[in-house]
């Protein structure tokens, strides 16, 4: 233990003095932020920092975005199981990542987020196989939004829809991947306003909805059943999908203003609004409308809105899906890049990762990067989409959760603005509720998604392998500052936490 505390003090001590401020201002396409009094990276300036209401739309988007996608939900289990589900589910499963979340990005509040904590709690192979599924699931899902896009444009312009197979709707998913990327660039502070405003506009009509279905809302339409089966394995999926991502907002922890106070307060403003943005649009489509299960497709929300309110309530969600789609585009390229950014100021990538523009202090390497995966896998059909970026989110997070009663049990010492208020025996707990739920995920992935899953995971373990190669080798640049460098007491010799990669 004694090994163990010499091992993290420089890293305690690093955390310490960028707390108290001590900072000196960087810059440059290559660099950029702010640095410490070792001239070691922070994140961006002042004025570019998220504040409270922006994390928590950011926050919003990167797990929910609106009841957009839960219809299938309804057509799996029919309309009682689906509202008990979103009840439940935000606060079995969200409160207790929420909770994860708050506390260890409060203690290490730099970017790379759940990566970091593994790295303490594990080493830089856990790190770096943790950063590889959750970067894969984030930029696996975020594919999803610009064909999801496409698919309401081609109610409009038939050459865009699903199944068309052409150059028009090839064309648009690629535009639309590019233009949303580029976005991205023009700074996180900008991206996090403009997350506000879509999130307050795409949820008005369904405010309005709710408020129009109360008088015909009839408590035994949410009895009805599905007819046959009901399909378990579609209905988690579904719920699990439209409720994960709850940790994706730590990998700007460097980004955020007062981490240890912004944090807690966003994430649990966070699950009530993203359980209400669930919960109450479907309670007045199911109650108010005669629709059975079967016909509730991807997209019948809107379809509801137009016969509880009328036309010009359809046409509001059908528009409203297309910013909501745009803000979870935006925030999780937003959280996977500054992911990538992170990891390179640990060490595990190499350093061109950590490059950031000079006026919007975006990491722009590590956006193109993102940009061109995403753009690799946008053509997966949606099922293979949501499960494999469901298993490697779940294979991460039951690791994430290990790291978390791990550096309970043996930091004791470590500096925690936010504490959970509870005892090691019972946030083991809090953990395992959710981590049953995960290990049920992983159990009833189909083959495909194992075979796909197994050789990401190889390529993960690979990555490391060939990162540690070009270190020794000295074929690619890596950070020997930063974080990440805390200096590993090995016996009598001190290795930089470059050289642990």
């Amino acid at each position: 233990m004694d090994q163990q505390n010499q091992t993290i003090e420089p890293l305690l001590q690093r955390q310490q003095q960028e707390e108290d401020g001590m900072s000196v201002q960087g810059g440059g396409e290559g660099g950029g932020g702010e640095a410490d009094t070792h001239g070691h990276r922070r994140g961006s300036s002042n004025s570019n920092k998220l504040t409270f209401l922006p994390l928590i739309f950011l926050i919003y988007f990167e797990v929910a975005g609106g009841p957009y996608g839960a219809e299938l939900a309804v057509k799996a289990a029919g309309p009682l199981f689906t509202l008990l589900g979103f009840l439940v589910f935000p606060f079995a499963w969200g409160v207790p990542e929420s909770l994860v979340t708050g506390e260890l990005s409060a203690a290490l509040p730099g970017n790379g987020g759940f990566v970091r904590w593994a790295d303490l709690a594990f080493g830089p192979l856990a790190g770096s196989l943790l950063g590889t599924w959750k970067y894969l699931s984030c930029v696996i899902n975020i594919a999803a939004y610009p064909a999801l896009v496409a698919d309401y444009l081609g109610r409009v312009i038939p050459a865009v829809a699903a199944g068309t197979g052409g150059r028009t709707r090839t064309g648009t998913v690629v535009g639309m991947t590019l233009f949303l990327s580029f976005v991205n660039y023009t700074g996180l502070s900008i991206v996090g306003w403009g997350a506000v405003v879509l999130g307050l506009v795409s949820l008005a009509p369904f405010v309005l909805m709710t408020g129009i279905a109360v008088p015909k809302m009839w408590p035994r339409r949410w009895t009805v059943q599905v007819e046959g089966n009901k399909d378990w394995r579609l209905f988690f999926n579904t719920l699990f999908w439209n409720l994960n991502y709850w940790d994706s907002a730590s990998t700007m922890a460097g980004e955020v203003e007062r981490p240890e106070r912004t944090f807690p307060r966003a994430l649990a403003v966070a699950v009530v609004l993203i359980a209400a943005s669930y919960l109450l649009p479907l309670m007045a489509a199911t109650g108010a409308t005669d629709a059975p299960p079967d016909t509730w497709a991807n997209g019948y929300l809107a379809d509801a809105a137009g016969i509880i309110g009328g036309p010009w309530l359809k046409y509001w969600i059908e528009a409203g899906a297309v910013l909501s789609s745009v803000g979870m585009f935006e925030a999780q390229l937003s959280s996977g890049a500054f992911q990538l950014l992170g990891m390179a100021e640990l060490g595990l990538l190499p350093a061109v990762f950590a490059s950031r523009a000079t006026l919007s202090g975006t990491p722009w390497v590590a956006i193109a990067a993102s940009t061109a995966v995403t753009l690799a896998v946008s053509f997966l059909s949606f099922d293979d989409v949501v499960a494999t970026a469901n298993f490697l989110y779940s294979l991460g997070t039951l690791l994430e959760f290990a790291a978390f009663l791990w550096l309970r049990a043996t930091r004791a010492d470590l500096k925690r603005p936010y504490r959970v208020p509870l005892p090691l025996p019972a946030l083991a707990a809090m953990c395992a509720v959710p981590s049953a739920f995960l290990a049920y995920v992983c159990v009833v992935a189909g083959w495909r998604v194992f075979a796909l899953a197994g050789g990401l995971t190889a390529l993960g373990v690979g990555l490391y392998g060939a990162m540690r190669l070009c270190r020794s080798r000295k074929w690619l640049r890596f950070e020997t500052g930063v974080v990440a460098a805390a200096e590993d007491h090995q016996g009598d010799a001190v290795v930089s936490a470059g050289d642990r990669v």
